[in-house]
């Protein structure tokens, strides 16, 4: 054990000292959050060109009712209230009557302009719209929204509230509604999110309902699962390479005069296992200050800090120790990283799974995919942060599923690791890496 513990105090103390690892403590996060930095950024100086959209109104009554509802919404939103400068682009519709020719030349000539930026996009509306109940056989619609916008179009999710909201007002104004009440009739109730009520177990008053932060509430549980994945592949990333790189090198032949190979594996995993445990130290440390500064430690789990790190041991010591094998299995770092993806799949298929979960976090697949031990870390671990809560029993049957599959993993990962370390030639086949797990 003292040997294992010399090796390990080595591994670590030089790979926390190296410039990779500090650079690397700050460019994770860049990587793994760089998607809401961008979202912030953009937020801050944001694309304030008009966007010009034509209404092409077939049944002459929803334009003008639109137009209204767009200029209502410049003068609402699209200026700051306290400074006056603009915060958002200007919706400026034209409406445009449509020609007495054929109508396809209409669009093809609005298409052009689209295409020479005079328009953002073109709206057609046909009279089936004031007609919804009504089934439409193709090619006939209610509605056309034509644009060479994304696929994420913020103007066209815009649209469809005051669209509607103008098309109900027509069909009201047909029933001989009187327009006083239109605002009564078409606009929608709001639905304020609440947190249940709750008596406190020690004073006895009742606790009211509070607004609930969606955003906080969401962020709270996918920021500690994108910490857990974070810390895991950068703690387990490097030791595919740095195992071949050394087999190459032979300084496990001169090692393994001292050690056995079991040593050697054991101490290269407490060494990775120390990585994650500096780096997620570091993380949290700085989200607890970030949290404190942004008065939002209400929103953090602390309570499931425990499980957090419990996961993030066993995670690391499993797939670290797989890294260790598949790189005594490699004899050039080309072939190790042809193997990475076999080393990030235990983490990706869970965090492509993250929003089903999130969406239902007690239903029979997340509850299945949180038991089987390779995705337990980060399904378990998200379940728990949401404020449904799970059953109490289904986080220790996960655990013990974790403990088993470590043990048994990394039992197997020596085995491959004390024939590997010492092949050359050929990479091995799979059928051979089996065959060494299982060999005397």
């Amino acid at each position: 054990m003292r040997k294992i513990l010399l090796m390990a105090k080595r591994d670590y103390i030089q790979s926390v000292r190296n410039k990779t690892f500090i650079i690397g403590l700050i460019v994770a996060p860049m990587l793994f959050g760089g998607g809401f930095l961008g979202i912030a950024i953009l937020k801050k100086k944001p694309d304030l060109r008009d966007k010009r959209i034509a209404v092409l109104d077939r049944t002459g009554l929803v334009a003008p009712p639109l137009l209204r509802a767009a200029a209502e919404k410049n003068a609402k939103d699209a200026y700051d209230k306290f400074t006056h400068a603009q915060i958002e682009a200007l919706y400026v519709l034209e409406a445009v009557a449509p020609s007495p020719g054929d109508p396809e030349e209409q669009r093809l000539a609005l298409s052009n302009r689209v295409r020479s930026r005079e328009l953002f996009a073109f709206l057609e509306i046909w009279p089936q719209a004031l007609h919804p109940g009504e089934e439409l056989k193709p090619p006939a619609r209610a509605v056309g929204y034509y644009t060479n916008a994304g696929g994420i179009d913020a103007t066209r999710n815009w649209l469809r509230d005051p669209l509607n909201r103008a098309v109900r007002g027509v069909q009201l104004a047909q029933l001989g509604v009187a327009g006083s009440h239109f605002e009564d009739l078409v606009t929608p109730v709001a639905i304020d999110p609440l947190s249940l009520l709750a008596r406190d177990a020690s004073t006895g008053a009742l606790q009211q309902a509070k607004k609930k932060d969606e955003i906080a509430e969401f962020a709270a549980p996918f920021g500690m699962v994108m910490l857990l994945t974070m810390v895991v592949m950068v703690g387990t990333a490097p030791m595919l390479s740095a195992v071949t790189e050394d087999k190459n090198q032979r300084i496990f032949e001169m090692l393994l005069g001292l050690v056995t190979p079991m040593e050697l594996m054991a101490s290269r995993v407490l060494a990775a296992l120390g990585r994650s445990l500096t780096s997620s130290a570091f993380y949290i440390l700085g989200a607890v200050l970030v949290l404190q500064g942004m008065a939002m430690m209400g929103v953090v789990p602390l309570h499931l800090l425990s499980w957090f790190f419990v996961y993030l041991v066993a995670d690391v010591i499993m797939l670290s120790s797989f890294a260790a094998a598949l790189g005594a299995a490699c004899n050039s770092p080309q072939d190790a990283q042809n193997l990475a993806i076999v080393l990030v799949t235990p983490i990706m298929i869970p965090f492509f799974m993250m929003m089903p979960v999130m969406t239902a976090p007690n239903s029979a697949t997340a509850t299945v995919m949180s038991l089987v031990p390779p995705f337990t870390p980060v399904l378990m671990l998200l379940r728990q942060a949401m404020p449904v809560g799970i059953p109490a029993w289904q986080p220790w049957v996960g655990l013990a599923g974790i403990v088993l599959w470590t043990v048994g993993g990394t039992w197997v990962a020596a085995r491959i690791f004390r024939v590997g370390i010492l092949m050359q030639g050929q990479p091995p086949k799979l059928s051979e890496i089996i065959r060494w797990a299982w060999a005397e």
